[in-house]
């Protein structure tokens, strides 16, 4: 197995980190453009954040395909096919000449790249030792978190530049420089135990997660705060482009720079979790993130930048330890297990834009903060009910 510190432990980690890199890059790169596609396109703020939820939503349908390829076929092959398979969507986009059309260019990319994932969650349960693996969790997502912070940012500067068009394009050119790394460098599985596809064990594996409260409550948790995650940060694009901010595209693109403290509080969150219970991380990135959105009901573009900061740490530290709850917990199916988590993780935020899509029309930023706190509240239930579980684990141990 991969140890800590070992080479094999880099190079599988920084292989995995980019490949994150590139999905999540690809994935919210249009994000901060939905007020230009409002205006490019004649369209309505709901329907130019489809380019996000239905992305998100796409991806957590697929993720129950690849569960089962990536069991079948390896998860280095997915890997590599879903990475040059989305990097055609992304030149797709590029050249959309409607808005439906690059509504489909996103379906055909979020389909291919929701394989990345899947397999590389059940790569790392296989391969890493149980210390190594709370590390590189936390690593990945803190990947996760650059990648769509690199490309919200990227996108938001290629497109004041240039355009738009070129802006995806070149995204794609990227795209192909991170494959080539990947490839390099992702050791061969050596634990991997193919498993042939079965319609029937995968939806009795399924429908054994999905029934165990230890699993069905960490899926709930991290929808629910993606849901408020990608929800918050797409309107607060048009919250900010507005009056009195009325900031450019270009800003709208650095404020995904606050992702940053996300990178760090991924990781930070793999290490707490050797010293605390897993609940007591996820209620730590809860009271951040209820205390952030609080902050930015003041009128302050310096407020509202450092309270995107602390919204960033605190989703993250979350996400990182409810990912690392059911990766630990997992005992079989660990391809399935990670599938549902990321499908629950993707179908959260699909809604989230949904939810918020209705209440920035009628109730504006204030709508949007309150609506979000009281999701919080539920996923603050959930956490209590893990809490519960950790404690009868700890007492038969």
């Amino acid at each position: 197995m991969i140890t800590r510190q070992t080479r094999d432990f880099w190079k599988a980690t920084i292989a995995l980190g980019s490949a994150s890199i590139l999905m999540f890059a690809n994935i919210y790169f249009p994000q901060p453009l939905l007020p230009l596609f409002t205006k490019e396109f004649n369209i309505s703020e709901t329907t130019a954040a489809l380019t996000i939820s239905v992305s998100l939503f796409v991806l957590g349908i697929s993720f129950f395909i690849y569960t089962s390829l990536s069991d079948a076929y390896g998860r280095r092959n997915i890997i590599f096919i879903a990475m040059i398979l989305g990097m055609i969507g992304t030149v797709a986009i590029s050249i959309s000449p409607t808005f439906e059309v690059l509504l489909i260019a996103r379906i055909f990319q979020a389909i291919a790249l929701a394989g990345i994932p899947v397999a590389a969650m059940a790569y790392i349960s296989e391969e890493f030792d149980m210390k190594a693996m709370a590390i590189a969790v936390g690593i990945y997502i803190s990947c996760n978190s650059f990648g769509g912070m690199g490309g919200r940012v990227l996108s938001g500067v290629l497109t004041d530049v240039f355009n738009w068009r070129t802006a995806f394009f070149l995204m794609a050119v990227v795209s192909a420089i991170i494959f080539i790394l990947v490839y390099l460098l992702l050791p061969p599985s050596r634990r991997f135990q193919p498993r042939p596809f079965h319609l029937k064990t995968v939806i009795q594996d399924n429908k054994g997660h999905l029934i165990n409260p230890v699993m069905l409550y960490a899926y709930i948790i991290g929808g629910l705060h993606f849901f408020v995650f990608i929800g918050v940060f797409n309107f607060i694009t048009y919250y900010l482009s507005g009056e009195p901010f009325s900031v450019s595209t270009s800003v709208l693109g650095g404020l995904f720079l606050t992702y940053a403290a996300g990178t760090i509080s991924s990781s930070l969150a793999g290490k707490a979790s050797q010293r605390w219970k897993q609940t007591t991380c996820m209620f730590i990135g809860i009271l951040c993130m209820v205390v952030s959105l609080t902050f930015t009901l003041i009128p302050s573009f310096i407020v509202i930048i450092f309270s995107l900061l602390l919204l960033s740490f605190g989703f993250f530290f979350v996400h990182s330890s409810s990912s690392a709850w059911v990766t630990r917990h997992a005992m079989e199916a660990k391809a399935s297990a990670s599938g549902l988590y990321l499908t629950s993780y993707y179908i959260g935020g699909s809604i989230g834009s949904i939810y918020y899509g209705f209440l920035w029309p009628m109730y504006k930023w204030p709508g949007v903060i309150i609506g979000s706190l009281f999701i919080l509240l539920i996923t603050s239930i959930f956490t209590f009910l893990l809490f519960r579980i950790e404690k009868r684990e700890k007492v038969l141990l």
